[in-house]
């Protein structure tokens, strides 16, 4: 936790978050990862924030022209989110400087260091599903 405490205060110091805060990004940058649009519970799972506070924060982001909601067609009543062209432009213009970032703050890892801590977070992320 301390590891991610500090990192995670490094991150947000950094001058590459423009307009948007860092979760923000997060849901941008969780968005741009997926092939298609994600429902709201889908995106929750990926993000940690609670349903309330990610809704309110979609609503912001739908606002500034960063995200679309579109209706599901598969659930008329679902609603589903994407990236608009502006959100993904968004997206990519933080997150090169912020990927330097994390370059930066891992490169005290060695490659077999980064190799271990990727299969510790992998199975930890999965032992959740």
């Amino acid at each position: 936790m301390t590891a991610y405490a500090v990192l995670m205060k490094r991150f947000n110091a950094e001058d590459v978050w423009g307009e948007l805060s860092m979760r923000e990004y997060d849901v941008l940058y969780t968005l741009s990862k997926c092939d298609g649009p994600l429902r709201m519970s889908e995106l929750n799972r990926h993000v940690l924030l609670s349903q309330p506070a990610l809704s309110r924060m979609v609503d912001r982001l739908v606002d500034r022209g960063l995200v679309d909601r579109c209706t599901d067609p598969g659930d008329r009543r679902g609603v589903r989110l994407s990236l608009t062209p502006a959100g993904r432009e968004t997206q990519q213009a933080i997150g090169r400087p912020h990927a330097r970032g994390v370059t930066r703050a891992l490169s005290v890892l060695t490659p077999e260091e980064l190799d271990q801590l990727a299969a510790i977070c992998g199975k930890l992320s999965q032992s959740e599903e």
